[in-house]
């Protein structure tokens, strides 16, 4: 393999690759806790339904619309000040989960909402024709009703942070992203850049082979 592989660090690679497991796992963490509520808000305050507001509904859906068209590249570049005051560093893996959280949370929450729409009104009716209070109709009817297209949201979204990660690699946030671009890149060592495309494809792979088994598994169908 040496020959053919004759630019791989392979200690590098697996340091690298430490790096964008870490960022995955901490952003995906951060954008369900921020993006679940969010989206069940968005929800909620829609018309019709049990918090209408439009107001807030309209303020909610400008800040995600707003959040989800920035380029993600340039989110990065943008956040550098605020992921500074908030972790203290814009480099490396702490420093590049803020924006990798602001990127992901308003696009998750949009597929939470939209999983919630596709369940069925008459859950809420009957909910609310026992008596439940509407935490109990959030939390034991519809986001049960809603898991498998959550999960399946879910799933999507830490696909898309694996592609974001590679993007912080740019901007100094370390990863498979960072060697691809340093080495495969700028020093035209092809050899590097397939090993990282092969990673990050192996890893997105694994992803949705994880979330299509959890979605078979809690879907009612």
């Amino acid at each position: 393999m040496s020959p053919l592989f004759a630019n791989v660090d392979w200690a590098e690679i697996g340091k690298a690759t430490l790096e964008t497991l870490g960022m995955l796992g901490g952003s995906m963490l951060l954008t369900v806790v921020l993006g679940l509520p969010l989206g069940v808000l968005l929800f909620l305050t829609a018309r019709g339904q049990l918090l209408a507001s439009a107001g807030l509904h309209a303020a909610l859906a400008f800040a995600v619309n707003v959040l989800r068209s920035v380029p993600f590249i340039i989110l990065l570049i943008l956040m550098m000040p605020l992921t500074l005051a908030l972790v203290g560093t814009s480099l490396g893996v702490r420093g590049a989960i803020p924006p990798l959280v602001a990127g992901a949370a308003p696009f998750f929450a949009r597929l939470v909402e939209t999983a919630l729409r596709e369940v069925d009104p008459g859950v809420s009716q009957a909910a609310q024709a026992m008596g439940a209070r509407n935490d109990q109709i959030v939390l034991r009817f519809l986001l049960p009703e809603a898991l498998p297209g959550v999960l399946a949201g879910a799933t999507v979204t830490a696909i898309a942070l694996v592609s974001y990660t590679a993007m912080a690699g740019v901007v100094g946030a370390g990863g498979l992203g960072d060697l691809a671009v340093r080495f495969g890149y700028q020093r035209f060592q092809t050899d590097v850049m397939v090993v990282t495309v092969v990673l990050l494809l192996i890893l997105v792979q694994f992803l949705q082979m994880i979330g299509d088994r959890l979605v078979a598994r809690v879907s009612h169908r």
